[in-house]
Parts: C-alpha cells; sequence; structure tokens
C-alpha cells in the first residue's frame, strides 16, 4: 500500500495535535493537583489509555472531551487550540473604567447580575 505526501501530512498534523493537547491536558491535570490516575478515573478510562493522552499517543473523542470539560474544568476550545480566552472580572472591568464612569459600570454590573438570579 503507497501512502500518498497528503495522508503523511495529515498523519504528521493529527500526531502534533494530540502531542501538544496532551501537554495542555497534564498542565490542567497538574494544576489542580490530580494524580494520572485520577485524571483517569474522571475521564472513566484506564490509566493506561489516559497515560498515552498525556504523550500524544491518542487523543481524546467528543465523548471524553465534554467529561474533562464537566469533571476537570477543561476548557475544550484551549484544550484544542492552545489559545486562551481572555479571563474577565468585575475588579478589572472597573479598573478599567474612566472614573466619570464608574458608579454607571457599577449600577450596570448589579443590574446585570440580577437578571441572573
Amino acid at each position: 500500500m503507497i501512502i500518498t505526501r497528503m495522508e503523511c501530512e495529515a498523519k504528521l498534523k493529527k500526531r502534533e495535535l494530540y502531542k501538544e493537547m496532551g501537554e495542555r491536558l497534564r498542565e490542567y491535570r497538574k494544576k489542580l493537583n490530580y494524580t494520572q490516575e485520577q485524571a483517569a478515573e474522571l475521564l472513566d478510562m484506564s490509566l493506561t489509555y489516559y497515560g498515552k493522552v498525556e504523550r500524544g499517543i491518542n487523543g481524546l473523542s467528543i465523548e471524553k472531551l465534554l467529561l474533562a470539560h464537566e469533571r476537570m474544568g477543561v476548557d475544550i476550545s484551549y484544550l484544542l487550540t492552545g489559545e486562551k480566552k481572555p479571563e474577565i472580572t468585575f475588579e478589572g472591568l472597573l479598573q478599567d473604567c474612566p472614573r466619570e464612569k464608574r458608579y454607571e459600570m457599577e449600577q450596570l454590573i448589579k443590574y446585570a447580575m440580577s437578571l441572573v438570579k
């Protein structure tokens, strides 16, 4: 069987994606102070398979990506792309807001929070 150049490039991209995802998953796990065993249990997979995911040998199914999000707080977009969403905080919003507009900003935020309740 002959492998075309496109097929070879696709396999290389897939391997690189798996490797990068595995590194980011390891980063999440360590940030949460979980062992590989604990992370594997949370994702309903064997320790062996989980280890292969972190090493970039295997990838995660959509089901496992969702479990990682639900049970470990993993940002799926970051796991797949490596791009982090900017964090927005109340303090940051107020700090960036001009002084003369801070009262109005506080009132808007309070109103928005009351809508969520």
